[in-house]
């Protein structure tokens, strides 16, 4: 009879396992890779992605923040940055602002008034552009912006980014924590760490919804940021609320704590 072969690896299966072994090489000096998600659009999770990087930077680290919602980037919005990523050369060089790094798309396009409509596979090209591509340099923490769903972008980075781990956001509502646990449960099933639970909106107390949330993920919360007109009136004007606000900058600096220990 026949010697029996091992069964042989996929191609698709190759292609991840190398890009994922170029891209811890590349990013081998950013100490901290930490992905903000959820899988329900509209919960905050720019607001709370943006301001846990610029938290951070105020005590002191080095940090970098990745819009990593390809075809509707709003980071650069929420900051009020009007320049553009120079794309005559390679490796891209991220946009620097108040001493954070920044990449988008929105930085990189003509017109961010007009929609980008990509099929997945660019959507992929381009995250791979700001992971392989781009000069990030030396951080303490890559704060990765991430779209909702559990689509191609989600899917790659999960698939090729070794994470320290993701924090999903949430709203006091029922809809809100049946797509958080799903946003966990892909997380969890890609070997992805879930670090926290913020609940976004929140009435200042825990609702039973993200209670609900943390014991299907058996992750625990990292804080409760109460509605605050606040946030919209100086992302609005591109001010960031942490270097803006004392209250909002001290609730962000428990959240800090709470992920770092």
């Amino acid at each position: 009879m026949p010697e029996e072969q091992a069964p042989s690896m996929h191609p698709s299966f190759m292609g991840v396992i190398r890009q994922k072994e170029r891209l811890k090489e590349k990013l081998a000096n950013i100490k901290h890779k930490i992905g903000v998600y959820s899988a329900k659009g509209g919960v905050g999770k720019t607001t709370v992605a943006v301001n846990l990087a610029y938290a951070l930077s105020k005590k002191g680290f080095k940090v970098g923040i990745l819009d990593a919602d390809i075809d509707t980037p709003n980071v650069s919005l929420f900051l009020g940055i009007t320049e553009k990523i120079d794309t005559s050369s390679f490796p891209l060089k991220p946009l620097v602002k108040d001493n954070v790094k920044v990449a988008s798309t929105a930085l990189v396009v003509d017109d961010i008034k007009r929609p980008i409509i990509w099929r997945g596979p660019i959507i992929v090209k381009m995250l791979g552009d700001f992971f392989e591509n781009t000069d990030w340099g030396e951080l303490d923490y890559l704060i990765i912006d991430l779209p909702p769903g559990t689509s191609d972008s989600p899917l790659t980075i999960m698939q090729v980014l070794e994470l320290d781990g993701f924090i999903i956001v949430t709203t006091p509502q029922k809809i809100a924590a049946i797509n958080s646990i799903r946003s966990g449960l892909m997380a969890k099933r890609l070997n992805v760490p879930i670090i926290g639970i913020i609940e976004n909106m929140s009435n200042e107390e825990i609702s039973e919804y993200t209670k609900d949330v943390m014991k299907n993920l058996d992750t625990n919360l990292l804080g409760c940021i109460a509605f605050n007109k606040k946030f919209n009136d100086y992302s609005d004007s591109g001010k960031i609320p942490v270097i803006e606000d004392s209250e909002i900058s001290k609730l962000f600096e428990k959240i800090i704590e709470n992920m770092i220990s």
